[in-house]
């Protein structure tokens, strides 16, 4: 109890701001901010957290050598004149491709509704600049109507959000990751911007305006994840902190305030003197935003090199993550944990443990799982780490602030930054005082368990009893670790506290091997059971093949009873498909292909992780030409169906089959671990 009140009492806030807004002063672009992978800013921001990392106290400092694809976005600035002779200039905003005019160049510019394939009947926008208008949120990603212009000879194009991002201000600029190829360039403008252009291109007179931009997208370059730590007793195992230096615009919440507050809790533990039990390590990692071309994977790449390049061998010592985003807001009306599975009931009776902390929600703390693809902490645990995040989804702050230049101190929260600090730091201070990794594995067996369809799996012919019955199996044995793992650790904290070294140390060491069974399940559990759908949710095997076949199958009935825009609702929303009714051929099968036929460096953590995926563009095409032609034959799209069915059902059996497997071994292991810690 005295650490935690010396902790709490050394905490620093206004060091914190002040180390997020310095990160602020370097940036590529002088008058919007950036600071992207591989650029200059990034890598003298780099330098600057190295310095400080020194600076506070930290003994071990030193850089991780990565490797990712560049972006440096220099300048965008579009000049036009009105009809009345008003001459205007905005600022643009800027996706990761290629565009360099040389200086001030002129375009026709033109109007291209949302960007899709039929928006562009009629229109030759060969050689021109195209304005578009999009909800990335809620329609679809930047890269399928860029794609489209480029398809059909457009110089660069212009994007307005309408709504789903930048909501916060008509004048709001957005950046997101652009998932295409480099060469098709892309910029954003603001609505209030956009406005003025809307009303001449209106008009149908000719619209010309000088563009004046420099962004340069350069594979394979090196950045650099910077690293300090406070070495333990127990050297060779880790506890991990981290949060990511790249940002777009000033980027103050996302992500220089969790990248402060993580060396704030770090000089924090260096001036009450704190001696760990475990090297503490803290990451500030590149490249998170975006790092890798033409990859529908193409963020949290600092991450992925690091837990899969630089340090490999961090899977099996480092036994938590803690990764931070965007800390110094409220999301929501609590403030929430957003964690792996196996790290829920260890963090539900943290949070029943804890002092008062700084009041800035209304509601207390809470846990949540499992983790999501957004921040780095996915890349982390799916290469053997558990990790856990702020979760930082809920509340509006996504929709009005988020990649935006109103993504500033004027959304400032001190008492909601405090209170993660506090809350984190503490956690750190709990999970150093463990002999074992305190993971359950019952909860993500349960969960598989509750999610799936028994009636599923005996219509296609799998084994779903034999599944049920090793998730029982598994459950009950999990359980059984776990209740010894939590003693063997309250004792553990007790002889510590007792000043019982020797004994201390002899419980420590007896804990060794159901700490690698735990870790090494935790590799295994990644590998087999962390899937995501098209959009990058994160699902269990199952949960992927059981949606689509509900969908396969409902569609197939629609047809067989000529419910053609039924069948067409459920196609929609079947993986991919949806873009298939607005873009051409080759914008579908890029976008497509490109998550499958890539080495696996250029497709990161999303590598294996889509399964099964069904391609109906031509089916979706046949279709809608039928219902424009009055046609009722659906003959062929049924048979198409049905052997898609039969494709899908084929696959669920082998996951069934593999994931019963799996968790028989992992079963096996945890029982062989049971009894060596703290068993009677």
């Amino acid at each position: 109890m005295k650490t935690q009140e010396a902790y709490l009492d050394s905490l620093d806030i206004s060091y914190s701001y002040r180390l997020a807004k310095k990160m602020e002063e370097i940036r590529s672009n002088p008058a919007l901010g950036y600071r992207t992978a591989g650029s200059e800013a990034e890598l003298l921001t780099g330098r600057m957290l190295e310095e400080e990392m020194k600076r506070i106290g930290l003994p071990c400092v030193y850089r991780d050598e990565i490797q990712t694809d560049a972006w440096e976005f220099t300048k965008a600035q579009l000049s036009y004149e009105e009809e009345d002779g008003t001459k205007r200039t905005a600022l643009l905003g800027a996706y990761q491709t290629d565009f360099v005019t040389g200086g001030p160049k002129r375009f026709e510019l033109v109007f291209a509704g949302k960007g899709t394939l039929q928006d562009y009947e009629g229109l030759d926008v060969t050689g021109r600049l195209v304005l578009v208008e999009m909800n990335q949120r809620d329609e679809w990603w930047i890269n399928y109507p860029v794609y489209q212009a480029h398809l059909k000879g457009a110089a660069a194009v212009i994007a307005v959000q309408t709504g789903g991002y930048g909501e916060v201000d008509d004048r709001a600029l957005n950046a997101q990751d652009i998932a295409g190829p480099a060469c098709a360039p892309a910029f954003s403008i603001s609505r209030k911007d956009a406005r003025p252009l809307r009303r001449m291109l209106a008009g149908g007179k000719k619209v010309t305006v000088t563009l004046d931009a420099d962004s340069r997208v350069q594979k394979d370059r090196t950045t650099y994840n910077i690293v300090g730590e406070i070495p333990g007793r127990h050297p060779g195992r880790r506890i991990l902190l981290s949060a990511h230096y790249d940002s777009y615009f000033d980027g103050f919440q996302d992500d220089n305030t969790a990248v402060s507050m993580m060396l704030s809790i770090a000089a924090a533990l260096r001036k009450i003197g704190y001696e760990p039990e475990n090297t503490l390590t803290f990451c500030a990692m590149a490249a998170e935003e975006w790092g890798v071309s033409d990859s529908p994977f193409d963020w949290s790449t600092g991450a992925y090199e690091q837990v899969f390049t630089a340090h490999p061998e961090w899977r099996g010592t480092v036994i938590a993550d803690l990764n931070f985003e965007l800390p110094a807001l409220a999301h929501g009306t609590r403030a929430r944990i957003r964690s792996t599975w196996e790290y829920v009931r260890f963090l539900e009776g943290f949070l029943e443990e804890l002092p008062e902390l700084t009041a800035a929600y209304p509601e207390e703390p809470r846990v949540t799982a499992p983790i999501e693809t957004w921040s780095d902490d996915f890349s982390i645990a799916i290469s053997g780490i558990p990790s856990m995040v702020n979760d930082f989804t809920g509340g509006s702050f996504m929709e009005t602030n988020y990649h935006s230049q109103f993504d500033n101190h004027d959304f400032y929260d001190e008492d909601v930054y405090r209170m993660h600090h506090e809350l984190f730091g503490l956690l750190l201070l709990a999970l150093d005082a463990t002999a074992v990794a305190p993971l359950d594995f019952s909860g993500v067996f349960g969960k598989i368990r509750e999610r799936l369809d028994v009636g599923r799996c005996e219509k296609a012919g799998a084994d779903g009893d034999g599944f049920l019955k090793a998730l029982s199996e598994a459950i009950k044995t999990a359980r059984s670790l776990y209740d010894e793992v939590e003693a063997g650790n309250r004792e553990y904290r007790r002889l510590k506290d007792s000043r019982e070294k020797e004994a201390a140390d002899d419980l420590y060491r007896r804990g060794q091997k159901a700490e690698q069974a735990l870790l090494k399940a935790f590799g295994m559990e990644q590998d087999a059971f962390v899937r995501i759908d098209w959009y990058g949710n994160v699902l269990f095997p199952h949960q992927v093949l059981q949606e689509r076949l509900r969908l396969l199958e409902g569609a197939l009935e629609d047809l067989e009873k000529g419910g053609l825009l039924e069948a067409l609702g459920k196609l929609y929303r079947l993986d991919n498909n949806c873009y298939a009714f607005s873009f051409e051929e080759e914008v579908y099968r890029h976008f497509t292909e490109y998550a499958f036929r890539q080495p696996k460096e250029r497709l990161k953590w999303g590598y294996g992780r889509i399964l099964g995926h069904e391609s109906l563009f031509e089916t979706v095409k046949s279709l809608l030409d039928k219902k424009e032609a009055k046609e009722t034959d659906f003959s062929e799209e049924i048979r198409f169906l049905k052997e898609a069915v039969s494709r899908q059902e084929r696959l669920y059996v082998e996951e069934i089959a593999s994931m019963k497997e799996t968790v028989i071994k992992m079963e096996s292991m945890l029982r062989e671990a049971t009894g060596s810690f703290y068993g009677k």
